[in-house]
Formats: C-alpha cells, structure tokens, sequence
C-alpha cells in the first residue's frame, strides 16, 4: 500500500475514534487532539517527534496560561492583554533555543490551544476545577500526540502488510 493511502486510511479510522472519543468520553476538544496530532508530525514523529511536540505544546500551553494570568492581575485590559501576550511571544520564540522545543511552531500551537480552550470553554483561565482551560489544554495536546504516534505506527503496519501479502 502506497504512504499516502495508508496515512489517509490511518486519519480517517483514528480521527472518526478521537471525535467520537471526545464527544462522549474524554471532555476534551478535538480541534486540540487534531492540533497536537499534525505537530506530532511537523516535529518528525517517531519518539523524538512525539516527545519534541509534546514538550513544545505544553510549553506553549503554560506560556499562555502565565500570559493570560499576568493579563489578568493586571485588570484585563486590552492594553494589558497586549503586553502579556506580546511579552508570551517572546518567550515562545527564546523556549526555542532548548533543543526539545526547537520547532517554535509546536510551542505556537500549544500557546493558541490554550486561548482557544479558554473561550470555547467560556471559562477564564483562574477557574478551578478539573474543567480549567489550562487542565483541558493539556491533556488534549498529550491525547493528540498519542493520537500522532498511533497514526503513524498504523500506516507503518498498514504499509509492511500489503507488502507482505503481495511477496507470499
């Protein structure tokens, strides 16, 4: 079987079980599965690929959390969120001179899955409980780096079987 069909073959089977997963069992956006899946593979996949995306996402999502906690604090104010999130941005761009978030775009995704979360929750981000956008964040983006590497070893399988049965 050629990558391609095994890669669409392995998205389609694995994303109908993330949607149907996360509309009745795991409370946690799909948006941010499918997020954490695609850096997964922007980052290289195998373990390295999982481990970096994982890594950056979880940086992005607490960066963003302490943006918008300082935004907050400081009244939450356009101007303040501004500064928090300008000052964020930064920080997600020198996180990147640390070897296992070097692929900035991962630490981006996870800091705007994390804003993302914050309002389709429509809860701030000093909520407590196991429903804070930050909690939910990041358990997505380690549920869609899962997702990542199980693509990924799906479509390695599906690719050595159709081989092997075209050799016997």
């Amino acid at each position: 079987m050629q990558n391609i069909t095994a890669m669409s073959i392995g998205i389609g089977l694995l994303g109908a079980l993330a949607t149907y997963l996360t509309a009745t069992v795991l409370l946690l956006p799909v948006w941010v599965i499918f997020i954490a899946w695609a850096s997964f593979f922007a980052a290289g996949g195998g373990i390295g690929g999982l481990t970096k995306s994982i890594a950056s996402n979880l940086t992005g999502v607490a960066i963003a959390s302490l943006s918008l906690l300082a935004a907050t604090s400081l009244g939450g104010t356009p101007i303040a969120a501004a500064i928090c999130v300008g000052l964020g941005s930064a920080a997600m761009v020198q996180f990147g001179r640390i070897a296992i978030l070097s692929f900035t775009p991962c630490i981006v995704f996870g800091f705007a899955s994390l804003v993302g979360t914050s309002a389709a929750l429509g809860l701030p981000i000093t909520h407590s409980g196991i429903d804070n956008p930050a909690f939910v964040a990041a358990a997505a983006v380690v549920v869609g780096g899962i997702f990542g590497i199980a693509h990924e070893s799906l479509s390695s399988f599906l690719m050595k079987k159709r081989v092997a049965s075209v050799t016997e």
